[in-house]
């Protein structure tokens, strides 16, 4: 049937690529052995390897040889970027991090198993994320190093307002009843409408399990990296709990020469208020909101004085003095932040997206009876950021030791396009020749005869 079928036919051309492939790297690595024989390396052994791509396994010949120096190499493994006992393609273990965060490990095993070749477990799947995870990590890390160690700061874009937020979500810890925090923080340009969607302009993330300092190490070296902003005006939300105050935000973007425009998170403001005043109506509710929308700081007190004369119970009365503290400590972020700037850019909105991007952590790590270890905790998240930052593959390539200088000097020793080639065959001109008819040109053999030497159509 059709679907027996397709699926052997699926088979069958994993099987034809995976035979193609096998053959273009034994050509490869005859024409690498051969560049290094001219260069004085002397030829050990032949060894044979298995790499699993997406379309199979392929079983490939590569040759040990030794330099003047006497150092053993592997030429053809070191021209691919292959590491040593490295069993998979980079491809594969970059779609397999990618696949693990939307659904779990084993989840994502089955997942292989059904459409490609790949046949995973899922501690194997832990153990891929972790890998392309930490090289995110790693090349964060090496932003910050090489921001530090620059004597000037580098020439990035520039753009007349930057969008910056923060904020925190706690996730599961593995070590008994603690939990761990994952920092995020979304940079942004401003916004872009696709007919009633609407999306950010130029967004840029950061996520880390690392501490307050480091994470706010990286959101420094990230602006710096991308933008100049000089010139530029830096506009800032978040909840201004611990660890995303606006001091954290000024010391981040100190290369503007404009003072950092910081406002109170909106949702956070009407949430601590719902949570302050009882369920349904409430007249005090009302004259708060109206006073803090207002931003007179004077009506905003002597509501709560009278709110709070009106309480009986211990924990209500609790509640509402938190709740009048933490909105007289951020009363200078209160408020709209166009309400605040001189000139509103054009398509200008409110702020208040580091919510919604924050499912992208809560959907994949959260609920679900979910545990994480730090390093775990960690490489999913770098993950999830690099997919967001479309920075990932490039990350997890580099953290494999191919540099732009080696692949320069891996195109001069292989050019891909004469080993493919096709070499074209000499020409035998047009063959000549009759038809023997043993009957007379009248009969139906004798008229087909003349039909075909003489090009005749009827």
């Amino acid at each position: 049937n059709l679907m027996e079928a397709e699926e052997n036919l699926s088979r069958l051309m994993h099987r034809f690529f995976a035979d193609a492939l096998e053959k273009v790297l034994s050509q490869l690595n005859e024409t690498i052995k051969k560049q290094k024989q001219g260069e004085g390396w002397k030829v050990e052994r032949n060894d044979q390897r298995s790499i699993q791509f997406l379309f199979g396994t392929v079983t490939f010949t590569r040759t040990w040889m030794t330099d003047p120096n006497g150092n053993p190499h592997y030429p053809l493994d070191e021209w691919l970027g292959i590491q040593k006992y490295e069993r998979r393609s980079p491809l594969v273990d970059v779609k397999i991090a990618e696949l693990a965060s939307k659904c779990d490990y084993r989840t994502v095993a089955d997942i292989l198993a059904g459409w490609t070749d790949v046949k995973i477990s899922h501690g194997a799947v832990r153990n891929i994320v972790n890998k392309v995870g930490m090289a995110q990590a790693r090349q964060d890390e090496a932003m910050v190093k090489e921001l530090e160690e620059s004597a000037e700061l580098p020439q990035g874009k520039k753009v007349d307002v930057l969008f910056a937020e923060a904020d925190g979500v706690y996730i599961r810890s593995t070590e008994r009843k603690k939990g761990m925090e994952v920092r995020h923080a979304v940079l942004y340009e401003g916004w872009e409408k696709n007919g009633n969607r609407v999306s950010l302009k130029g967004r840029e993330v950061i996520m880390t399990t690392k501490s307050s300092d480091a994470f706010w190490t990286e959101v420094h070296a990230l602006a710096a990296s991308r933008y100049s902003l000089e010139k530029a005006q830096v506009v800032t939300n978040s909840d201004g709990g611990a660890g995303y105050t606006a001091e954290k935000f000024r010391e981040a973007f100190a290369q503007s020469e404009n003072p950092v425009i910081h406002q109170l998170d909106a949702y956070h403001v009407y949430r601590n208020l719902s949570r302050v005043f009882a369920p349904g109506k409430s007249k005090y509710k009302d004259y708060v909101l109206q006073a803090i929308k207002t931003r007179d700081r004077r009506d905003f007190e002597l509501w709560m004085d009278t709110y709070e004369s009106t309480l009986n119970d211990p924990k209500r009365m609790k509640k509402a003095k938190e709740f009048r503290s933490y909105i007289l400590g951020n009363w200078e972020c209160i408020g709209d932040w166009r309400d605040r700037v001189e000139e509103i850019p054009e398509g200008a909105r409110g702020l208040g997206a580091i919510e919604s991007n924050q499912r992208h952590i809560t959907y994949r790590m959260k609920k679900r009876g979910m545990h994480w270890s730090r390093t775990g905790g960690e490489a999913m998240v770098k993950i999830i950021q690099g997919i967001m930052n479309q920075t990932l593959r490039k990350a997890y390539l580099k953290d494999r030791q191919r540099s732009v200088r080696k692949q320069r000097e891996a195109r001069k020793i292989v050019k891909m396009s004469a080993i493919l080639h096709e070499r074209t065959r000499p020409s035998v001109g047009v063959r000549h020749g009759s038809i023997a008819v043993y009957t007379c040109n009248s009969s139906a053999v004798g008229r087909l005869r003349k039909v075909i030497h003489n090009g005749q159509h009827y």
